[in-house]
């Protein structure tokens, strides 16, 4: 009898215990948004909530949490001291890649080449940069974007250093939604936190990407718009 107490016991301190950690963050309201200083304020990274402190931000059920970093990238990103490959991400973040949602502007190519990056991405996009506005590819673009990025939920995004973040929250706003509820939580690569995920294969430099919660696009299967 005593150790079925103590079993019964235990579950509801467990209960108790994940749903401080989880159930009492979602009651917290999000402290309003503020950019940080320097270059990170250039690329909009937030000054409170980013990857410092996000892990007092998780598991909120009034958040999508997106990375939009791509599994293997195209750009060589290890020439500025950055990955290809995504090597781990924060537990609860879902993978979209940004490359594949729009194209890069013109003048971040140029940048990234003044950088020694090169390769960015340039296949097939949801959208497309027509004089600075965003037309869409396919039929089903927008309602893509809607289901990964619901406009009803608070939106944390986050990439390698910020960028791609940056880039994904000024498209979400030109398209109409609220930026007021999408924050740029910075980017893994500066991460140090407790809920990092690695998807690297031990002994190996090969990364096993079945761990990562992903959001694929096959284009082959959308409708074109001509």
């Amino acid at each position: 009898m005593k150790k079925l107490i103590y079993i019964i016991c235990g579950i509801v301190v467990g209960g108790l215990i994940s749903y401080c950690i989880f159930g009492c963050n979602s009651l917290k309201s999000l402290p309003a948004q503020e950019k940080s200083e320097g270059l990170r304020g250039v690329y909009d990274i937030d000054k409170n909530i980013n990857e410092k402190t996000i892990d007092n931000y998780l598991g909120r059920s009034d958040v999508v949490y997106r990375d939009v970093r791509m599994l293997e990238d195209t750009a060589t990103w290890e020439n500025k001291g950055g990955e290809r490959n995504l090597t781990g991400f924060v537990r609860g973040f879902e993978v979209i890649p940004y490359a594949y949602l729009t194209e890069f502007p013109e003048e971040y190519v140029e940048q990234k080449k003044q950088e020694n990056v090169s390769g960015l991405y340039s296949g097939k996009t949801l959208f497309r940069l027509e004089n600075g506005k965003y037309v869409a590819n396919y039929k089903e673009s927008m309602e893509i974007l809607e289901y990964i990025f619901p406009k009803d939920k608070t939106i944390f995004l986050m990439c390698g250093a910020g960028g791609y973040a940056n880039f994904t929250k000024q498209m979400l706003g030109a398209l109409g939604w609220d930026t007021s509820k999408i924050y740029n939580v910075g980017g893994f690569w500066s991460y140090d936190g407790k809920h990092a995920i690695s998807t690297v294969i031990e002994g190996t430099n090969k990364c096993d990407f079945s761990k990562v919660p992903y959001h694929n696009i096959d284009f082959s299967r959308l409708t074109e718009v001509k």
